[in-house]
């Protein structure tokens, strides 16, 4: 018997969202918590049981401007946290430069791979992570310059792939709105949400 793939969101919308296209015979879909340490925490608790053969993170996101467009699907090639690390005089520095581990967890090659062949409009590239999301220009610009290969900012991706552990991991999200200053009026919630779920019909071929 082939175990399911796992997918897990971060809210009950995001999870729904995902069902209406996905395979239900062969993904199974929980949203698990805002954060990654909720989603870390609630996507352990999931993999423990033994009962799927790898995980994706998935929902809305914010998209760098320029890099990914509002509507558009993203596969995270990488997870990134983001604001990990520590502040000096001399600006951020990430966890893996203050040598404490490290802030980066790749994709499984596999996965992302059969993810872009199977949704060949989507955008690869990185997904930073971050606990408290960006809200002016000059943080967005600051990360954009710090992650020149970042598409899109979310706040699961990085504790979903911590909690993966060994098993295939990638993150699949949809653009909501530009990453920048909160403006509720430039969020399109409906077509994210409609880009999540046309994305998720390809994820039991892709992860087949």
């Amino acid at each position: 018997m082939t175990l399911p793939l796992l997918v897990v969101t971060a809210v009950a919308a995001e999870a729904e969202a995902v069902r209406a296209g996905a395979d239900p015979g062969h993904v199974v879909v929980e949203p698990v918590g805002v954060g990654p340490a909720a989603a870390a925490a609630g996507t352990a608790r999931l993999l423990a049981t033994g009962r799927y053969r790898a995980v994706i993170s998935a929902g809305i996101a914010g998209g760098f401007v320029g890099r990914a467009a509002v509507g558009s699907v993203v596969i995270g090639v990488r997870s990134i946290a983001a604001d990990l690390g520590a502040e000096t005089p001399d600006g951020f520095l990430t966890v893996d430069e203050l040598g404490f581990g490290s802030g980066v967890i790749p994709g499984d090659p596999a996965l992302v791979k059969s993810l872009t062949e199977a949704l060949p409009t989507a955008v690869p590239g990185d997904v930073v992570t971050l606990s408290t999301v960006t809200g002016t220009a000059a943080t967005a610009e600051r990360l954009a310059r710090s992650y020149p290969q970042a598409v899109a900012e979310a706040m699961e991706g990085y504790g979903v792939a911590v909690a993966a552990h060994g098993l295939p991991f990638a993150e699949l999200r949809s653009i909501s709105n530009p990453i920048g200053p909160r403006d509720r009026a430039q969020w399109r919630l409906k077509e994210a949400f409609a880009a999540l779920s046309t994305a998720s019909a390809a994820l039991w071929i892709a992860c087949g």
